[in-house]
């Protein structure tokens, strides 16, 4: 159940109208790191979570994730008073009306399509998504994703201060992301709370292949580090080594019945290519300038 108050999280003073910036404030709130996204990854992680505590954590984040998507949608609704009245009313020369909805982004379309609401987009105009939320149902990787989630925001949340100088503005996009930091801290503190947490879920690592470290490109700019040396590590950079590493041939086979061996065999036999043969092509009949080498035509007899 939920219930709510008239009055935001944080107050929104915003010192003018500016259309363009509305529509980039919309990353968060229909974007993939938006508001709106991280409420509801949290919201169904924390209807099917058995532990108390993350449950109850999940929920307080989420409502107030929520209550951080009203926010930014007022910051939003409110950059966007002027052009919304102005394109209502007809105040204005048509041409100078273009001008302001048309001074950069998609701003234009969110005045003429959603009348200067915070439309559930992102600051692209593409519509939010499920997808975003991408919840496994296993505490030791969701939590791990949220902090991710919680970090890509709080950058967004950095980029979006640094393109306006309204300080009212930068005012509430500070406090919304500094909780993206409070939020990561939580998750953090939750998923080192769970003893056994690495690797994520059950089933342990084969032991054969959780130590080693495949130096796969190779060249100028090689590195070594904590992340590929040390007694933890054994680094493997013999290009021999680093195929078939389970012992085998490296070839991919599977048992069929002499009867499906019938079938693939003919299909092979009737869709083999010809090497000897030099076919003309389309390529070859329609080339002009830039495209390179082609079989020569027979001359017309």
């Amino acid at each position: 159940m939920f219930m709510h108050n008239k009055r935001l999280m944080y107050t929104v003073r915003v010192a003018e109208p500016n259309p363009v910036l509305a529509n980039m404030m919309l990353e968060q709130f229909g974007g993939a790191d938006g508001e709106l996204a991280a409420a509801m990854r949290y919201f169904t992680q924390a209807l099917a979570e058995d532990d108390a505590g993350r449950k109850d954590m999940l929920l307080d984040i989420a409502t107030e994730e929520l209550s951080h998507l009203e926010v930014i949608g007022s910051i939003v609704a409110m950059l966007n008073k002027g052009a919304k009245g102005r394109l209502a009313e007809g105040v204005e020369r048509e041409a100078d009306l273009l001008v302001q909805l048309n001074a950069g982004g998609d701003s234009h379309i969110t005045s003429l399509l959603y009348g200067g609401g915070p439309a559930v987009v992102n600051s692209a105009g593409v519509p939010w998504s499920g997808a975003y939320v991408d919840s496994r149902g296993e505490p030791t990787v969701d939590l791990r994703s949220n902090i991710a989630a919680e970090a890509r925001a709080k950058i967004v949340y950095e980029r979006l201060i640094n393109i306006t100088d309204d300080p009212g503005i930068k005012d509430a996009l500070t406090f919304l992301m500094t909780r993206e930091v409070a939020h990561q801290k939580s998750f953090e503190k939750a998923l080192y709370a769970i003893e056994n947490n690495f690797p994520p879920g059950k089933l342990p690592g084969h032991p054969d292949f959780a130590d080693k470290y495949y130096n796969m490109s190779q060249g100028d700019g090689d590195a070594r580090g904590s992340w590929n040396e040390g007694e933890q590590w054994e680094f493997v950079e013999e290009r021999d080594q680093q195929a078939a590493v389970d012992g085998g041939d490296g070839l991919a086979t599977v048992k069929i019945d002499k009867d499906d061996k019938k079938i693939l065999a003919a299909v092979a036999a009737r869709t083999a290519s010809d090497p000897s043969i030099n076919p003309i092509t389309g390529a070859d009949l329609g080339a002009g300038p830039g495209a390179g080498s082609t079989t020569p035509l027979e001359p017309a007899s």
